[in-house]
């Protein structure tokens, strides 16, 4: 189920369809679709393909009952904020100054915002919040401040 959020959430803030994603990986759109939904045993090799369609990498780690995973699913207002029309233009306007890919940079932000929120430990963030930290974001990385 966390495999299937995660997927999903990276997808979504990528912009991104099932389809694209899929032909990407070289998989089925509905196989891909039945791992977003929890469904499925994946190979390690059809997961690696995952990753790298999504602009990710694969880390597979062993670990007790107990342990925590390393990185949560982002909150779920920050999906939807990143399927918006707002960090979509902002995205691309960075993506342009900084002469980058703009799903690339879309996936940057959206992790960067999602570091964010846990690190404060906040995961009922608001549009109105998500949008702040996006400028703050955006506003260093298209105009840093050159001193060292």
């Amino acid at each position: 189920m966390e495999l299937g959020r995660r997927l999903r959430a990276r997808r979504a803030a990528l912009g991104r369809t099932v389809a694209s994603v899929a032909a990407d990986a070289a998989l089925s759109v509905p196989y891909v679709a039945n791992l977003e939904n929890g469904r499925g045993n994946p190979t390690v090799s059809a997961l690696d393909r995952l990753a790298e369609a999504l602009g990710t990498r694969l880390v597979i780690t062993l670990a007790g009952p107990d342990a925590e995973p390393d990185t949560p699913a982002p909150p779920a207002s920050l999906v939807a904020f990143t399927r918006g029309r707002r960090f979509r233009r902002a995205a691309g306007r960075l993506a342009q100054v900084l002469g980058e890919d703009d799903a690339a940079v879309r996936a940057r932000l959206a992790g960067a915002l999602a570091a964010v929120a846990a690190s404060l430990r906040r995961d009922d963030l608001g549009e109105g919040d998500w949008q702040r930290l996006l400028d703050a974001l955006v506003l260093i990385l298209a105009h840093p401040s050159g001193e060292e």
